[in-house]
């Protein structure tokens, strides 16, 4: 697999789950690989090491995404360790859950840094280091379009603002041809939603295909998204997630 040999990627959010999955793919698809990460330095650095003892590049940054200067700060420097920055994935984001009621101005505070304005950041961040061919590609929810249960209206909205943004951005970007386009997975087996958890049941219900999703099946979407076959894929969204919101 060499679709993204000589490509540069910043993965945020990279040190496990769907995250880790995509620096993987990607790295094995022939790109260089910043993983961000914000706490999970050992997490980062070991898919960092794994990567590199494959015959890959990968370096791991640290990113505070609620902080604007980090995430500058990370989208510099791994342009300019990678020698340049060809993909963007803003992958980093929050869960806060709650009844309308309860949801506290800290909670949508930190929701909406992590899961909107970081992306606007770090887009606007990497664009002086992004020529034709860029890909720009950001993590949604299948709960972007569909609630199906109640305390998720803080998450599904933060995730909803990302379609808004994704087809802006492509009509902004388009002339200098970038792409930006949207992933929505949907119950995916992570330490964040295991498969055997204790909300997993009542996910599985909803899904046509009654089986948690793999993060590798899910990164297989990014890897294509991030290739050249995907040139004219472009402001759209795509949703991955066994069939809950058919």
């Amino acid at each position: 697999m060499s679709s993204l040999l000589g490509k540069r990627a910043f993965v945020t959010g990279a040190s496990r789950g769907i995250g880790a999955a995509i620096a993987r793919r990607f790295a094995a698809e022939g790109a260089a690989v910043a993983i961000g990460y914000e706490r999970s330095a050992d997490a980062a650095h070991a898919i960092a090491q794994e990567i590199e003892a494959a015959g890959g590049r990968a370096v791991a940054i640290q990113m505070d995404a609620v902080d604007p200067a980090s995430i500058r700060q990370a989208v510099d420097q791994a342009a300019s360790t990678l020698g340049g920055l060809d993909i963007l994935v803003n992958n980093a984001g929050i869960i806060r859950y709650g009844a309308v009621g309860e949801i506290s101005l800290a909670d949508i505070d930190a929701t909406l840094a992590v899961n909107v304005r970081a992306v606007i950041l770090a887009t606007q961040a990497a664009l002086p280091h992004m020529g034709e061919g860029g890909r720009i590609i950001t993590t949604g929810s299948n709960l972007a379009d569909r609630v199906p249960d109640a305390g998720k209206a803080l998450y599904s909205a933060s995730k909803a603002a990302l379609i808004a943004l994704t087809k802006g951005f492509a009509r902004d970007l388009g002339p200098r041809g970038i792409t930006v386009n949207l992933v929505h997975p949907g119950s995916t087996n992570t330490d964040m939603n295991p498969a055997d958890g204790p909300h997993a049941e009542s996910q599985r219900q909803r899904m046509a295909i009654k089986e948690y999703g793999r993060p590798e099946d899910v990164a297989a979407l990014y890897a294509f998204l991030a290739s050249d076959e995907a040139r004219s894929v472009n402001g759209t969204g795509f949703t991955v997630d066994g069939g809950a919101n058919a």
